[in-house]
């Protein structure tokens, strides 16, 4: 008797090559608000850098600036110094928070309304259609053989991306410098090359993924999609089928029951080439197109809208069971949403406050490790402190350092004979001090006692302080 060997089985294809994509043209109230966000969100991006902000004769006048060379962030009248970068990261948890309270509630709204990659395909595709025509002159070109014509279209479609791309990678670098200056250095080839580095990568990767991958980056670059089914749950309004109203399908002529005659439309529209018809799915990014070319093949055949459309999970099952769905804000307000909301809040509260409530001047001391004390020629003990002081006002402002402790301390100045200096507008300084006590004190013989160093600014009073240690000889 002979035994049969198993057929080997090929591993699954964790990578498909991209077929092209020809999205149809359609018009409808989600197509609109695209629009209006690829507008907003593209007009933010290219003219920030380019709006001023006097913040005084010392200070840039750029609105928003991250001064890399300065250490500094500006935002319009906000200033982020570089041991105030928790105002940062406080931003980037709360834009973290505020996307899975957006996907919990509505899916994927960032996907297909706001996400970069969606804006600039979205201006692609625009761009691709006004040069091409719309999808069916699309896909003949596409099917046709490489002629003149064919050629002439490329070209020109490739121009205007490769322009738009050299725009975006442009408009990058203005935020990390002068956007004036910055842009006569590079049209007279004297900026920096890190800066021509920097346009040169982001127009590549913006002509590649908007004009070639389009869809692609959203499935196998972005981890997003993976992320979202923890984010979505039964009461997540997303873009559905009304299945139970749709089957059976059929075409207009055809003997049916169900709403939905196969037009298509809904898969003719989508930039990511899927039918909606099949479920939720992956590669869906919510930018609701279905909706309005349903909606528009439903006013046609006199049919009610909806058939596609922002649904919830439970509400399918009501509606099919003959019940009615819950009002939206019903979905929106449960107890997921109100617990992000909550920590959203509370997070943006708590950066406001700190915001507002911090210093104009600041310092920090760091005490001399190397050696940690010396014993001068009269047996008392001094101690060497780095202070680095900072004004954050627009003019020089003269400080003046002092010292609180349980014993009388001296304090003393390296360069100066005074107890002030000078520190200038929206900088650092740092002064070397130095920190005596008696060797009759007690601070002399012990291994350590607590000082707190003052700055208080000659100008209006301001003072702060930090706390450090004094070091004694306790053999």
């Amino acid at each position: 008797m002979t035994t049969s060997q198993p057929i080997p089985q090929e591993p699954p294809q964790l990578y498909a090559a991209r077929e092209p994509i020809f999205p149809k043209r359609v018009s409808g109230k989600f197509r609109a608000l695209k629009w209006w966000i690829m507008g907003v969100t593209l007009a933010i991006y290219y003219l920030t850098p380019w709006i001023r902000w006097d913040r005084g004769p010392n200070l840039p006048d750029q609105a928003v600036l991250v001064d890399l060379a300065g250490r500094r962030f500006y935002f319009f009248w906000i200033e982020i110094w570089p041991h105030e970068f928790y105002l940062v990261a406080g931003l980037l948890i709360m834009a973290g928070i505020g996307l899975f309270l957006f996907t919990a509630a509505l899916g994927r709204v960032w996907c297909g309304y706001t996400c970069p990659q969606t804006v600039w395909t979205d201006l692609f595709i625009l761009v691709e259609r006004w040069i091409e025509g719309d999808r069916n002159a699309r896909i003949r070109l596409w099917r046709s053989s490489y002629d003149l014509k064919k050629w002439r279209l490329r070209l020109t479609k490739w121009t205007a991306w490769l322009l738009i791309a050299i725009a975006t990678g442009g408009a990058w670098v203005f935020y990390f410098a002068d956007a004036p200056t910055l842009l006569v250095n590079l049209l007279t080839l004297e900026a920096p090359f890190v800066a021509y580095a920097s346009i040169g990568v982001l127009t590549a990767t913006t002509f590649v993924f908007g004009g070639f991958m389009r869809e692609q980056v959203c499935i196998y670059m972005c981890p997003w999609p993976r992320i979202q089914a923890a984010m979505m749950d039964e009461e997540t309004l997303t873009v559905s089928y009304r299945e139970h109203r749709g089957e059976p399908r059929g075409k207009k002529h055809e003997n049916r029951t169900g709403d939905c005659i196969d037009c298509m439309a809904c898969v003719n529209v989508c930039p990511m080439g899927i039918d909606i018809r099949d479920g939720q799915q992956l590669e869906c990014i919510t930018c609701a197109l279905c909706i309005d070319a349903c909606d528009d093949i439903m006013d046609k055949i006199g049919k009610p809208r909806g058939l596609i459309d922002y649904l919830t999970l439970s509400d399918q099952v009501r509606e099919e069971a003959g019940g009615a769905p819950r009002p939206i804000w019903q979905h929106i307000l449960r107890l997921r949403t109100m617990i992000y909301t909550a920590i959203w809040a509370a997070i943006g509260v708590g950066l406001v406050v700190a915001l507002f409530i911090r210093p104009e001047i600041d310092l920090t001391v760091a005490p001399e490790r190397n050696p940690i004390f010396v014993t001068l020629s009269d047996g008392s003990i001094r101690n060497a402190y780095e202070v680095r002081l900072r004004n954050k006002h627009g003019d020089e402002r003269e400080f003046r350092l002092s010292i609180t402790s349980q014993d009388p301390l001296r304090i003393g100045l390296q360069g100066t004979p005074t107890l002030r200096v000078m520190v200038p507008a929206d900088s650092s300084f740092n002064q070397r001090v130095y920190i005596t006590a008696r060797s009759d004190l007690e601070a002399a013989s012990q291994s350590q006692s607590d000082v707190r160093i003052w700055v208080e600014d000659m100008t209006n009073g301001d003072r702060a302080h930090a706390d450090t240690v004094f070091h004694g000889d306790s053999q």
